[in-house]
């Protein structure tokens, strides 16, 4: 097996591709290795010294670090981590993982909400997975729409930019009713 890994916008991120489906559909973001319960290989990721999150999208896993520890230490263990999780065949989520974006949100029968996701996900979600991340609606409440930052985008020093200047631009061009992009609240 060969992981390819990458750098993205954010420092303390790197994006690994195991050239094999990571997951069928969704993501998954561990802040923490209580969150990580719910993935094997989230848990195994968190048990090397230096992990502080890891994010899992279709295709790809995302790790974050701490300032304490220099990628060409933490590297090698978190690759060979993520080939030992799959040449075992372990499963990346248990059963009863929930997924992001599988979880009762926005009302999506309003036709402005709807266009907002499809935007969203045609022409900002690649780009950001492309980063090593994702993008999650949560709301849209009197012009204002709500979005997380998830994976290497989350703490990025770009996120805001990335939210102000390039999506809330797009939003308000295509959809007058959208007037502003803010952070989810947490």
């Amino acid at each position: 097996m060969f992981i390819q890994s990458e750098t993205t916008p954010n420092p303390a991120t790197l994006k690994f591709i195991p050239g094999v489906e990571v997951l069928a559909a969704g993501s998954a973001d561990f802040q923490n290795i209580g969150a990580a319960q719910a993935s094997p290989l989230a848990l195994a990721l968190f048990d090397i010294e230096g992990v502080t999150a890891v994010f899992l999208g279709k295709d790809f896993i995302s790790v974050s670090k701490s300032e304490m520890i220099e990628w060409q230490i933490l590297k090698p263990a978190v690759l060979g981590a993520i080939m030992e999780h799959f040449t075992r065949g372990l499963p990346v989520l248990n059963n009863e993982a929930e997924l992001d974006g599988e979880e009762d949100g926005p009302d999506f029968s309003d036709p402005v909400v709807q266009q907002i996701q499809e935007l969203l996900d045609t022409r900002v979600r690649p780009a950001v997975a492309g980063d090593g991340g994702d993008i999650v609606f949560r709301g849209f409440e009197e012009g204002i729409v709500y979005l997380s930052m998830q994976g290497a985008c989350a703490g990025c020093p770009s996120s805001t930019a990335t939210l102000k200047m390039g999506i809330e631009n797009m939003l308000r061009h295509f959809i007058p009713e959208v007037q502003e992009v803010r952070p989810a609240p947490y």
